[in-house]
C-alpha cells in the first residue's frame, strides 16, 4: 500500500488514510496508517532504528481522509494539548439519507460508548457515564437519485471528538450516513459491500515549532456517493 503523503517536515506528517485502513494495529493484525509511518521513516532515515512517531487522532477505520502523525514527543504533546483546547480544527465531508429542513445547524448530545458491541447512542444528560458531543454541519447539496432517494452532502465542523460521534449524531437525527452499517438500517445487513461516506476533508493546527498556521485540504475520491458532489 502506498502512502500517500500531504506533507512532512522534521516534526510532522500529514498523510492521507485511506478507507478500511486502521489508524493503529488491532486485532485484525492488518497494515495500520501507525507501522506504515514507522517504516516510511526507517526507510527515509535508515539511521533512526526505532523512530518516534505520535498518534496525535484517529479516524474510524471505516473513515478516509486527512490525519497528522507527530515526529517527536514535543510535537505530539503539543498537537494533543491543541486538540484539548480546541484550537486544532478538523471539518469533514459526509453524504447522508435525506435532507435537513435547516441549511445549516448544530448538533449538541450526550453519547454513551457501549464497548461490547464496539456503538454509541443519544443518551439523556443525566447518564453518568455519557459524554457531551457537539457539531456543526452545513448542506452543501442534494440529489434526488433513482436507488437511494434523497441524498445530501453536508460539511460537518467537529467541536467534539466521541466514539463514531457524526455517524450517532446524524443517525439520531433521521439522517443516517450512506454505506453505514452499524447506524443506517438499510446497510445493516450489507457489511463488507458498501464504504461509509464520511471523508475528514480538511484540518487546521499551528505548528509545533515554528506556530504558523498549517490548514491541509483534501477531496474525497471520486467515487459513488461523493461522485455525485465532488468534482
Amino acid at each position: 500500500m502506498k502512502l500517500n503523503i500531504v506533507y512532512e517536515d522534521s516534526y510532522i506528517l500529514v498523510v492521507e488514510k485511506p478507507p478500511k485502513v486502521p489508524s493503529q494495529r488491532d486485532k485484525t493484525n492488518d497494515m495500520d496508517m501507525l507501522s506504515m509511518i514507522k517504516e516510511h521513516i526507517k526507510i527515509c532515515y535508515p539511521k533512526a532504528r526505532n523512530p518516534y512517531v505520535g498518534l496525535v487522532h484517529r479516524l474510524d477505520r471505516p473513515v478516509g481522509g486527512l490525519m497528522i502523525f507527530a515526529k517527536t514527543k514535543e510535537a505530539n504533546a503539543n498537537l494533543s494539548e491543541q486538540i484539548r483546547n480546541k484550537s486544532l480544527k478538523k471539518e469533514y465531508y459526509a453524504v447522508v439519507c435525506g435532507e435537513s429542513d435547516e441549511k445549516s445547524g448544530t448538533f449538541r448530545d450526550y453519547l454513551l460508548k457501549t464497548g461490547r458491541i464496539n456503538m454509541s447512542k443519544v443518551v439523556s444528560k443525566e447518564n453518568k457515564n455519557a459524554k457531551e458531543a457537539i457539531l456543526e454541519y452545513e448542506v452543501i447539496d442534494r440529489v434526488n437519485t433513482n436507488e437511494d432517494g434523497i441524498l445530501s452532502l453536508v460539511k460537518i465542523n467537529l467541536k467534539t471528538g466521541r466514539h463514531h460521534q457524526i455517524r450517532v449524531q446524524f443517525s439520531n437525527a433521521n439522517m443516517p450516513l450512506w454505506g453505514d452499517n452499524k447506524y443506517n438500517k438499510r446497510f445493516v445487513k450489507m457489511k463488507g459491500y458498501t464504504q461509509i461516506a464520511l471523508w475528514a476533508k480538511s484540518i487546521e493546527f499551528i505548528h509545533p515549532k515554528d506556530k504558523r498556521v498549517c490548514k491541509f485540504e483534501l477531496k474525497p475520491h471520486n467515487e459513488y456517493p461523493f461522485s455525485l458532489f465532488v468534482d
